[in-house]
């Protein structure tokens, strides 16, 4: 079998593959209308984050089997058209991990001293010292948002500088926080109190834009940002703004909206650090990943054996045909529960239960159950994969539960994600109708029939006529088209709620008109 290899690969990596019986190619830097040209020969594709595997590579792909990321994020491969023609999509989280942090704290250092200002004047003979005055990091607050694997190390190297840490992550538990010695605050007190703010979150619709103007007006003035994660989850317009008026007094970037830049204003600014993307550019990380994807490529299209994927949970195979719908509607509920439940949520998330009846109890249920972990922990991490779902629930110090009953209930087979938080519990009950026809039967006290696909409104509004009328009006009027509408009820609140599929993504306009109108209570847009 043959295996292209399309980005940079430590030769380690590549010798590993060849050892493997595979027939390699190595073949960098290639176009997209090349790599379709070719792509068609391969059983295999192995990237890091250049090569784009877009749908129309994926589609030309006919003989493709699996696509390997050496690295945790995958943003730069379309999971969904390979699902579609049953490709695996591997990656390697965990082997960058301390590499990021340790640049994060680096960026964070030099931006404090002024180190790389120091550097160029020196390099000029120019010997400046009044003009680089720094300042100490020693009890010094720094305000981490997203304590995942990357946040976690640079909470312990920050508290090796004795630095005092906050963090904001509705996926940790108080207790945890607590033994590790973090004070765990709300996204408001976490802006308001820390003097450097360092981002660690993945990339989603609801962490786009996260850090903006309205979030550096609650921050300390002469705060300092760091984004080691991902660009665009810090708006660098809106940090520029901030930083020419003296509100931020310093920003450490790796990592920014476009890659390269179109617009080199952020990385040119004085009082920017900018590094070209090098959170993971260390010998050991390149060669952790490269070595890790090379042996699970090799394991998989030998044997296989699947670990690490990000699209294919390990179940029998005379059992697929009858989980897998299972898994499928487990997994999209997790990614519409974790949508709904949202990114900026200051709640308390302490225990995740998964209950089955009918039908549904009667397969074994803990791969459909890590599917809708999977699907969960995606607006916290993008590191969660099936195999590492329920380490990274466990990590985080949230509860487990999985429940399988007889008990008799309207539809012939049911899921039901239920979510306790400090304030109290969420529910969302799912069913499979038939193969391929996946529903949310019920959120919380409201019933409902709604196919959780593509582009989704979740409104809840007042139980008043012409509300449905008004806000598909609104929708219309925007150009946007509405597949299908489903619609729940609770007649003792008088309230009611309204899910819409759309064709394509609601543009930001139409979701401020629906807040606007009177009858509406909420309104977001969750893509599944």
């Amino acid at each position: 079998m043959k295996v292209l290899v399309s980005d940079k690969l430590s030769d380690k990596g590549v010798e590993i593959l060849r050892n493997g019986g595979l027939d390699v190619d190595v073949k960098t830097g290639l176009k997209p209308e090349e790599l379709v040209k070719i792509i068609g020969e391969y059983d295999g594709l192995v990237v890091r984050s250049a090569t784009k595997a877009t749908q129309e590579i994926i589609s030309a792909g006919k003989k493709l089997k699996v696509i390997g990321r050496a690295g945790a994020g995958v943003d730069n491969i379309d999971i969904s058209a390979a699902s579609k023609q049953g490709i695996v999509v591997m990656n390697t989280p965990g082997g960058n991990t301390v590499t990021t942090g340790e640049h994060t704290i680096a960026l964070m250092m030099a931006m404090t001293r002024n180190i790389p200002q120091a550097n160029m004047l020196m390099k000029q003979s120019k010997w400046e010292k009044k003009a680089l005055e720094g300042r100490e990091v020693f009890n010094k607050t720094i305000g981490i948002i997203g304590l995942g694997r990357v946040g976690s190390v640079v909470a312990s190297r920050a508290q090796g500088l004795k630095m005092n840490v906050l963090v904001y992550d509705p996926f940790i538990t108080q207790e945890l926080a607590e033994q590790q010695g973090y004070e765990l605050v709300s996204l408001d007190e976490l802006y308001a109190r820390s003097d450097y703010i360092t981002v660690h979150t993945p990339k989603t619709k609801e962490t786009i834009g996260l850090v903006n103007k309205d979030a550096f007006a609650k921050m300390k003035k002469g705060v300092m940002i760091i984004n080691c994660a991902r660009g665009g989850i810090i708006n660098e317009k809106d940090l520029i703004d901030a930083l020419d008026s003296g509100k931020v007094a310093g920003a450490a970037i790796d990592v920014y909206e476009k890659e390269p830049p179109e617009d080199w204003s952020l990385a040119m600014h004085p009082k920017v650090v900018s590094t070209p993307h090098l959170g993971a550019s260390t010998y050991e990380a390149q060669e952790n990943v490269a070595l890790a994807i090379a042996e699970q490529i090799v394991d998989y299209l030998n044997n296989g054996i699947i670990r690490n994927a990000v699209n294919a949970p390990s179940v029998a195979p005379e059992m697929l045909p009858k989980v897998k719908p299972y898994i499928e509607l487990s997994e999209k509920m997790g990614t519409f529960f974790g949508q709904i439940i949202g990114q900026v949520t200051s709640d308390r998330l302490k225990k995740v239960s998964f209950t089955y009846t009918g039908d549904a109890a009667a397969i074994d249920t803990r791969p459909v159950t890590i599917a809708g972990l999977k699907g969960l922990l995606s607006i916290v991490t993008d590191e969660v994969n099936y195999v590492n779902a329920p380490v990274l629930l466990k990590e985080r110090g949230i509860d487990l539960e999985e429940t399988q009953t007889s008990k008799e209930a309207i539809y012939t087979n049911t899921i039901r994600i239920s979510l306790e938080f400090d304030s109290g519990t969420r529910t969302l009950e799912g069913s499979v109708f038939y193969p391929g026809d996946l529903r949310i039967v019920s959120i919380d006290n409201y019933s409902i029939e709604a196919i959780p696909e593509g582009y989704m409104l979740v409104i809840y509004n007042k139980d008043l006529p012409g509300t449905v009328g008004r806000i598909a009006t609104i929708i219309g009027e925007s150009n946007v088209n509405i597949a299908r509408l489903f619609l729940g009820r609770d007649r003792q609140q008088g309230t009611a709620i309204i899910i819409i599929n759309l064709d394509t993504e609601a543009p930001r306009d139409v979701i401020e008109k629906i807040a606007k109108f009177p009858n509406a209570l909420s309104v977001q847009e969750v893509k599944v």
